[in-house]
């Protein structure tokens, strides 16, 4: 019996089907990966009960209530009560070198994405990746690429990148402009910031309220935003030795004649592959190539005075047999 040469097709399915494995083995890098969302979860509620801590004793409850009272019995000009998730902290505990005390502030963000580096007006690239890493099996259960931004590291822009981004985004329920803030997101992103809302007084934006705070409390909140960023670095570590696996595998897979020479890679990386099946089923993985399913496909080809309507049936019927 003559080997079956490789092709394109051939190729695609066996890169698919192996780096499918690459990404559920159980690495070091992967398990590092995973672990890093189980710790930022951690931070994530006990520097958030910290931050109540330090708002409330700025905007005690009591004044709140008293305000909202106001708002009610005189409207807008007593509207100075407002939710927020993102906070300046600032602490004056260090002195310079003269022995003043010097202030120390920084923004802080409990929203999905909110900065990885004090900027209020967003953490750009940075803050995306940790939304997709984030919910990594949700993106990818719908079809979407969370590795996208990790996978396109160090390289520029491009319509692949952005079309891939726009989709994670909108599925997570991200607001569409570059300039809207996600308090306003929905889906996976409203679920995600809900619980992260706390009372604050005043009209201006949160960069005009430097809430005070103690040193202690400063570095609980940057020990957490390491955490978030953590969560980025360590899903990069692990696309990236994915994708150079993955860069192997597409040489050797272009460089091979025959396809059973992909099966005995794959069978030398513990991965069983059965040849049959990879010729038996087309690029979208239906069954075509047994004798009924092919002798419909044939007749159909035949059959040139049929109506639109006869080859739909035609081909609804051949997808039913396909899946059977």
């Amino acid at each position: 019996m003559s080997k079956i040469r490789m092709n394109t097709e051939y190729r695609n399915k066996l890169y698919n089907k192996i780096k499918d494995v690459f990404e559920k083995e159980e690495t070091q890098e992967q398990q590092a990966f995973l672990q890093s969302r189980e710790v930022f979860n951690a931070y994530q509620r006990d520097t958030f009960n910290v931050a109540r801590k330090v708002v409330e004793r700025s905007y005690p409850s009591d004044d709140v209530a008293t305000l909202r009272k106001f708002k009610k019995k005189y409207g807008q000009p007593c509207d100075v009560v407002a939710k927020d998730k993102c906070f300046y902290f600032a602490h004056s505990e260090d002195v310079d070198e003269d022995g003043e005390k010097t202030e120390t502030q920084s923004h802080f963000d409990f929203g999905l994405y909110g900065n990885l580096n004090g900027n209020e007006y967003g953490g750009g690239e940075d803050s995306m990746h940790f939304a997709h890493a984030y919910y990594r099996e949700e993106l990818k259960a719908n079809g979407c690429n969370p590795d996208i931004i990790a996978q396109q590291n160090g390289k520029d822009d491009n319509p692949h990148k952005t079309k891939h981004m726009e989709a994670n985004n909108k599925f997570l329920g991200r607001p569409s402009s570059s300039y809207s803030s996600d308090d306003n997101g929905i889906g996976l992103t409203k679920t995600f910031n809900s619980p992260f809302f706390l009372d604050v007084i005043g009209t201006s934006h949160c960069r005009s309220r430097a809430i005070a705070c103690t040193k202690d409390e400063y570095n609980i909140f940057l020990a957490w935003r390491s955490a978030k960023a953590k969560v980025v670095s360590t899903h990069q570590t692990w696309i990236d030795s994915i994708g150079k696996q993955t860069d192997q595998l597409k040489i050797g897979l272009k460089a091979y004649r025959y396809l059973s020479e992909g099966i005995e890679l794959a069978k030398e990386l513990g991965i069983e592959l059965d040849e049959a099946e990879l010729v038996r089923t087309n690029s979208t993985g239906l069954t075509i190539y047994n004798p009924s399913n092919l002798a419909s496909m044939i007749k159909g080809m035949k059959n040139k005075n049929q109506t639109r309507e006869d080859k739909i049936k035609a081909r609804l019927q051949y997808e039913k047999q396909s899946i059977n």
